[in-house]
C-alpha cells in the first residue's frame, strides 16, 4: 500500500462529533511519548500531519485522518502521562472507552510500545481491554534504532511475553528516525482493509 493522500477529517472527544459516513477506521494507540505521532507522520508521508509535540500528554482528543478518499487513520489520546491532572486522564479513558466499545467502522487497534523496555502495567492494561474487544494482534515497537540487531530478537519477546501475545500476534519493530518497519506496517493495514471488509450496518 502506498499512501498518496491524507488529511485531518475531524477532530472528536464525543460520538456525535465522529465522521458518519461508513468508512473503515485504524486506530492507533499508544503511551504519552511513544512516538506516535511521528510514526503517524512517517506512514503517511507527511511531516506534520500528526503534530510531533516536545510535550507529552498533547493529544488530548480523538483524530480522525483520512486517509487515500477510502479509510481512515484514528489517533487516540496518548495514556500514562503522570503530569495529568486525574479528571483529565479519566476524561481520556471516558473518551477512548466510547470509541473502542461502539465504533462499528473500527477494524483494528495497533497499539505502540517502546520496544526499549518491557511494556508497563498501562500497556498491559490497555492491550487486554483491546483483546476484550476483539482489537487486539498488532503492536508496533517504535524507537527500533536505539537498540541493536543483536537486542531485537529478546525485546520483541519480552514484549509478547509481557503482553501475553498468541502465536497469530504481531510486534513489528518500526523506527521513524531511520524509517523502517513502516512499509511492513502499511502491508498489515492493507490486508486488514482487503480482509475485513466493512459495510455499514453489518
Amino acid at each position: 500500500m502506498q499512501i498518496v493522500k491524507s488529511e485531518l477529517q475531524a477532530v472528536a472527544v464525543k460520538p456525535s462529533q465522529y465522521p458518519s459516513d461508513g468508512l473503515p477506521e485504524i486506530a492507533f494507540a499508544g503511551r504519552s511519548n511513544v512516538g506516535k505521532s511521528s510514526l503517524l507522520n512517517l506512514l503517511t508521508g507527511r511531516k506534520s500531519l500528526a503534530r510531533v509535540s516536545a510535550n507529552p500528554g498533547k493529544t488530548r482528543t480523538i483524530n480522525f485522518y483520512l486517509v487515500n478518499d477510502s479509510f481512515r487513520i484514528v489517533d487516540l489520546p496518548g495514556y500514562g502521562y503522570a503530569k495529568a491532572a486525574k479528571s483529565v486522564t479519566e476524561s481520556w479513558g471516558q473518551m477512548m472507552e466510547s470509541y473502542l466499545s461502539g465504533r462499528e467502522e473500527l477494524l483494528k487497534v495497533i497499539q505502540l510500545v517502546d520496544i526499549r523496555h518491557e511494556p508497563t502495567a498501562q500497556d498491559v492494561q490497555m492491550y487486554e481491554y483491546l483483546r476484550h474487544y476483539g482489537l487486539d494482534g498488532i503492536v508496533a515497537a517504535t524507537k527500533a534504532d536505539k537498540i541493536s540487531g543483536g537486542q531485537r530478537a529478546k525485546c520483541i519477546s519480552a514484549i509478547r511475553k509481557k503482553l501475553k501475545l498468541g502465536p497469530e500476534g504481531l510486534v513489528i519493530p518500526v523506527s521513524s528516525l531511520k524509517k523502517t518497519g513502516n512499509d511492513v506496517l502499511l502491508s498489515c493495514i492493507e490486508e486488514l482493509l482487503e480482509g475485513g471488509k466493512f459495510t455499514d450496518g453489518e
